[in-house]
Formats: C-alpha cells, sequence, structure tokens
C-alpha cells in the first residue's frame, strides 16, 4: 500500500511541507514516484522517515542527515557507519539535557532568590545571608 505525501504527514504528525523539504534536501532518495513525479511513500518508509525527524528535532543539520541517509541508501555495508552518527548525536542530546539542567537550576536560584528579597523587601538583604541560611543547592551559585 501507498500513501502520498499528505496521508504520510498525518500519520507521522508533521506538516507536508516538511517532508517535501526534506525531499527537496535529499534526503528521501528512497521514496519512489509515480510517472507523473508524486511521491508514494511505503509503510516500510515510515521507520527512516521517523528516524530523520528525531535527527532533525535533535539539531542534526540536515548534512549530516543527508549522509546518515547515504549510508542507509547503501545498506549493509555502512551500518557501521550509521551506528557512529547515532551515537555521536546521542552523546549530543546528552550534552544538550546536561545544559539545559544546569540553566534549569540557575532559574530555580534566582527564583528562590527573588522571592526571598520580595520576603525580606530588599535585594542586599538576601545577599547578606549567611551560607547556611540558603538551600544547600543553590551552593555553587554563591
Amino acid at each position: 500500500m501507498y500513501y502520498t505525501v499528505g496521508e504520510i504527514a498525518k500519520k507521522m504528525d508533521v506538516n507536508a511541507s516538511t517532508l517535501r523539504y526534506y525531499d527537496k534536501e535529499g534526503l528521501l532518495p528512497f521514496i519512489e514516484r509515480t510517472n507523473g513525479g508524486i511521491r508514494m511513500f511505503k509503510e516500510s518508509d515510515l521507520g527512516m522517515l521517523n528516524i530523520i525527524g528525531c535527527l532533525k528535532q535533535t539539531g542534526m543539520p540536515i548534512k549530516d542527515i543527508r549522509t546518515f541517509v547515504s549510508y542507509y541508501t547503501q545498506g549493509d555495508e555502512k551500518y557501521t557507519k550509521r551506528a557512529e552518527i547515532i551515537k555521536k548525536q546521542k552523546d549530543s542530546v546528552l550534552a544538550q539535557m546536561q545544559s539545559l539542567q544546569d540553566n534549569l537550576e540557575m532559574l530555580e536560584y534566582k527564583e528562590w532568590f527573588y522571592a526571598k528579597a520580595q520576603e525580606m523587601g530588599s535585594l542586599d538583604e538576601v545577599e547578606k545571608l549567611p551560607r547556611e541560611e540558603i538551600p544547600k543547592k543553590f551552593h555553587k551559585f554563591l
């Protein structure tokens, strides 16, 4: 069974224009076309489309996704290269998550700081607090 761009976009919960963009960027060389040039997607294309979407959403540049897709179309001889790309992207996502966690902790500190300033009536009063009156989880910001 084949699906049109609109149908597969609905299945993937993306815009049809996203799939057209991926095709224009050379990320969908495995997609079949009718004699009239209409893209026709198979159910078996969904896995690769989902990987492409994942790589894009995790911040991988299009040129790197294109390389991954190229390795995919070369079959088993390039699965090691694909695994390396996936590992590198996973490490990048973990680093992004750590950075977000660090930023969240800073925001929590500032939230506490300003709430305490409102309670005490002054920023200066909060800054004068002894270390032991500041929650331990915020000590790294002192």
